[in-house]
């Protein structure tokens, strides 16, 4: 184990030692830094911190546990010149995200009803490996979806174009469809409309408590509850795909003699093969924006033929998975300079703080809504980006809980079937594509979200907003 060198109460620091190019910077409160130290997850950001071109720190955010590569809560800035893009850095599951919908409905009027309505949903929304699309595609429309993403549902009935002003890059990254295979398009064709399996899940949840009243009225919430929906997917096989293909291409083209881990495998950003792999990154989170999009007015449509006078907005979609081109501020021999830069955050939330001409207009003077999704039994959390996480993490925070224990632990240990009596329990009803998957996504194999969500508040890098708490819940 490194010697983890305590800053203050929330913060932690790896100094520069061996082939490291920059020092490892960790958010974290005691008893996180204690769960990450059980795995190999500063082992992995010290890895990182070799690569070349990273500017100022490796970073760990408060749900940091071990990844393929990168640490999950991984984020590093690259240099567009001398930097490198690396699979590992954005994960398999491309543009993995969350979605949250504000509604008109409170828990009054849908207690009732909503173990009938997570029914209806489980339905008429393909859930689990491999289940099939909402929509029969062909090869021509998938193109188009790879290029235009979100909009491509929107165009074609899936939703309106407000959706688009909240959700993030609008909905659409630029790619190019030449770039993605024809083994990822033959995946991605009978899976868009889906949820997936693993950590994926819809979630009907209620406003538990409001922390910042203002924001909260801005993002559409209003008070203790008032009914959410959630939607946690990503870019299902195709985006898999996309990253296999490109950590073989990469494989195959480079050496690699002093990577300190072959997960790291990556090409200089501006290379061919480089700028292929981020034109088929982005073509793959189009997917997944699409995809969420059009799960979204799916369950719009169910719920309206639940409650016919329900009204619900979309709040913000984000990423969790993805290498973005932005500028940030650098200090350089003590001058303070702008400069754009690659930052790869695996499984970590972008934070812009107000005023970033990214953010749709309604969302800068606040800052972007970040969203924290739980796991099933346990809360979720919606923050505010700030100006500080511009400062100190290159507007990053936490994507959620974070695992403790593995899938196959977690088999060991759990029955799916007491999984959801306990949760039925508490109150929240469940629909499941399997016990197995109940299982491997126990709320107890995760971190305590409460505590990535305050550390994240009192680090300054996503201030709370609202707490919501699960009532009915779909998963893969």
């Amino acid at each position: 184990m490194p010697e983890i060198k305590k800053i203050n109460e929330y913060e932690w620091r790896i100094e520069k030692q061996g082939a490291m190019n920059v020092p490892v910077i960790i958010y974290a409160s005691e008893k996180l830094l204690e769960k990450m130290k059980q795995d190999d997850t500063f082992k992995q950001a010290m890895n990182v911190a070799t690569l070349k071109g990273i500017q100022k720190a490796s970073y760990v955010m408060p749900d940091g546990h071990m990844g393929y590569g990168f640490p999950i809560g991984g984020v590093a800035a690259m240099d567009l010149e001398s930097g490198v893009i690396s699979p590992g850095g954005v994960g398999f599951d491309i543009n993995c995200g969350v979605r949250i919908l504000s509604t008109n409905l409170n828990i009054k009027g849908i207690r009732e009803k909503k173990k009938e309505l997570i029914r209806q949903i489980a339905k008429e929304v393909p859930k689990g490996i491999g289940k099939g699309s909402i929509i029969k595609l062909n090869q021509g429309q998938i193109q188009e979806i790879l290029e235009t993403g979100a909009k491509w549902a929107v165009k074609n009935g899936y939703g309106t174009e407000k959706d688009l002003e909240k959700t993030e890059d609008y909905g659409c990254l630029q790619g190019k469809s030449e770039d993605v295979s024809e083994r990822a398009i033959k995946r991605g064709i009978p899976q868009l409309g889906s949820l997936g399996a693993g950590n994926h899940f819809l979630e009907i949840q209620e406003i538990e408590e409001i922390y910042d009243e203002k924001t909260a009225e801005n993002f559409g919430l209003y008070e203790k509850g008032q009914i959410t929906i959630a939607i946690h997917c990503g870019s299902r096989g195709l985006g898999h795909q996309v990253a296999s293909d490109y950590i073989r291409i990469m494989e195959n083209k480079y050496s690699f003699k002093d990577l300190p881990d072959r997960e790291l495998v990556n090409a200089p950003i501006n290379s061919e093969i480089g700028k292929k792999y981020f034109s088929a990154m982005n073509c793959a989170a189009n997917f997944a924006y699409c995809n969420r999009q059009m799960i979204m007015e799916q369950v719009r449509k169910i719920v309206k033929n639940f409650f016919p006078n329900a009204e619900l907005n979309l709040i913000y979609d984000v990423c969790h998975n993805i290498a973005k081109i932005e500028e940030h501020e650098l200090e350089n021999e003590g001058t303070k300079i702008k400069k754009k830069l690659l930052i790869m955050r695996k499984g970590a939330t972008r934070s812009f703080g107000p005023g970033r001409e990214e953010l749709p207009p309604c969302y800068r003077k606040t800052g972007q809504p970040v969203l924290l999704p739980g796991s099933m039994g346990t809360a979720s959390y919606i923050l505010v980006g700030t100006k500080k996480a511009e400062q100190v993490s290159f507007a990053s925070t936490a994507h959620g809980a974070g695992r403790v224990s593995s899938r196959a632990q977690a088999l060991k240990n759990l029955r799916g079937e007491n999984v959801k009596k306990e949760l039925e329990s508490k109150g929240i009803d469940v629909e499941a594509g399997s016990w197995k998957g109940l299982a491997e996504e126990a709320p107890e194999v995760y971190k305590d979200i409460d505590e990535v969500a305050r550390v994240s508040h009192k680090v300054g890098i996503g201030n709370l907003v609202a707490k919501l708490k699960p009532i009915a819940v779909m998963k893969g």
